[in-house]
């Protein structure tokens, strides 16, 4: 402030020939800038007498002062918003589980409870709901993504959306639950943290979607697979009629998923937390549970339960990584997707692999909000120059120039074979549909390197030539494009897969080498 003062007071010395024009300072910053500005006019009216030379050195260095003053006034407030918005941690929760157990009616009610959601709307969707005679749809309606979803009563889009609990900034992905949309359920679970695996306890319901065929089991298996771990097992519809808030149904279920669980790899002790809950009602969400309405229950309601999730570690620090899911045009090229690792500010130059398109950061959005910078975990759409839309593709990935993400067409790993289609037998030359992070992409098994022994861990001698249903192997896996992956050992969210065909998750296998 004061170097501000001392340029005027120069200025007014200089131009002493139109001192009585001055106006005073008396109010500090503010009028200054008016007094500067009238001498430049001034200035400009007596370039006749003071010389041109003398008009030029005298205009760079208002410009300098009105300059200064700003950053002075406008600098601290984006910083302020800043630190708030990033003194909450964040979580990405995928909620999953067959096909109408209630996951985007949890989801709608959660907005609802947490004040995303007006009167009014719900109350538009209910209305909505009983003209087509589905009076149960409506709180679902909120996490829908577009009418056909309405119509049909099921989920095909991944849904997102943000609520906030006292603590933590939730990202709601509403994955579908249909057999036909797995791979867009394995979208949304490649950008969880946690998960919520969505049960109905309404008889015959939990039984089809937990028998072979149902996707419980899948969606359990990609998840463990895709990185999800830790689950909340929530037993929804436990004021149905045929429930009634019983504790033998509830037990029954949760007997029954615990062996499940264990074996999809998950350690039901630390990882695994089970809670009944009503999603039409809401009950059990955000406050606990009445003793009348269920006396035997005295855990936490799913709110709780949520707020008391820990958060995976990240690297804020580390190469930066954003794999694409998204991309549209909005004033420019935007492109939407996760951060797995480092940070991102307004203003860096980064790369676009495996295209190697450089590319500079115009503006950063998380949630709805402009940011200047975001670090890893957050859910962003990101506005860059330098590239069109119809140069990136789903499966593309933002990183640092410095250390840009390997692209190749052909890598090592290990894989675990699930449940291969009727009289299929393993071997090279095998096809599948490959999904790894935001990358789906038809790939070739091009050779059998070893089997692991299952008891010992350890690779078996002799050679193997085809492998069937529980093998695990290590192969050479080759794709027609180059995909941007990492070795698990270093970046794991980016060095896990599913090899998936006709509709079917036959084997789910990690990164070990990297062949460019």
């Amino acid at each position: 402030m004061d170097n501000i003062q001392e340029d005027i007071r120069a200025l007014q010395l200089d131009s002493s020939a139109e001192d009585s024009n001055m106006v005073p300072n008396e109010n500090g910053g503010e009028p200054e800038e008016l007094v500067v500005r009238d001498n430049v006019e001034d200035l400009k009216d007596e370039s006749h007498t003071e010389g041109d030379a003398d008009s030029q050195t005298m205009h760079p260095e208002p410009k300098d002062v009105v300059e200064v003053k700003e950053q002075v006034t406008s600098a601290p407030e984006p910083i302020e918003e800043e630190v708030e918005k990033n003194k909450k941690r964040h979580l990405n929760v995928v909620f999953i589980g067959h096909v109408d157990a209630g996951k985007s009616t949890i989801g709608g009610q959660i907005l609802y409870l947490s004040g995303q959601v007006d009167e009014r709307t719900i109350q538009k969707y209910e209305k909505e709901a009983k003209d087509k005679s589905r009076e149960s749809w409506y709180m679902a309606y909120i996490m829908d993504t577009n009418a056909e979803e309405r119509v049909k009563g099921i989920t095909v889009e991944v849904g997102r959306a943000h609520f906030e609990t006292e603590t933590t900034r939730f990202t709601i992905l509403d994955a579908p639950g249909h057999k036909s949309y797995v791979p867009n359920m394995i979208s949304g679970a490649s950008q969880a943290d946690i998960g919520v695996l969505v049960i109905s306890a309404r008889k015959g319901e939990f039984e089809t979607g937990y028998e072979r065929g149902g996707q419980t089991r899948e969606h359990v298996q990609l998840a463990k697979t895709l990185g999800v771990s830790k689950l909340l097992v929530v037993v929804n519809k436990m004021d149905e009629p045929t429930v009634n808030w019983s504790k033998e149904r509830y037990d029954e279920i949760e007997s029954k998923m615990v062996p499940f669980l264990k074996s999809s790899g998950y350690n039901v002790k630390k990882d695994i937390h089970f809670l009944p809950i009503s999603g039409l009602q809401g009950a059990n969400m955000q406050t606990r549970l009445d003793k009348k309405v269920c006396p035997w229950w005295n855990g936490p309601c799913l709110f709780e339960a949520l707020d008391a999730m820990e958060v995976p570690p990240r690297d804020p620090n580390g190469p930066f990584r954003m794999p694409i899911i998204d991309k549209f045009k909005d004033m420019g090229t935007v492109v939407m997707g996760k951060v797995e690792s480092g940070s991102i500010r307004e203003g860096n130059n980064l790369l676009i692999m495996p295209n190697k398109v450089q590319v500079k950061v115009l503006a950063i959005f998380c949630d709805e909000d402009k940011v200047r910078t975001a670090g890893p975990g957050e859910n962003l759409r990101v506005r860059l120059s330098g590239i069109e839309e119809e140069d990136i593709l789903s499966g593309f990935v933002l990183s640092t120039i410095e250390k840009p993400i390997p692209a190749v067409n052909e890598f090592v790993a290990q894989l675990h074979i699930l449940e291969l289609l009727d009289n299929a037998i393993f071997t090279a030359g095998y096809k599948a549909v490959l999904h790894i992070h935001s990358v789906v992409e038809e790939c070739e098994i091009i050779e059998l390197m070893q089997q692991i022994d299952p008891k010992t861990r350890k690779p078996m001698k002799k050679k193997v030539l085809f492998v069937k249903n529980g093998a695990v192997v290590i192969c050479r896996i080759q794709v027609s494009n180059l995909i941007c992956i990492e070795k698990f050992s270093d970046f794991q969210q980016l060095g896990r897969f599913t090899l998936r065909t006709e509709g079917k998750t036959v084997a789910i296998g990690k990164v070990t080498d990297l062949r460019a």
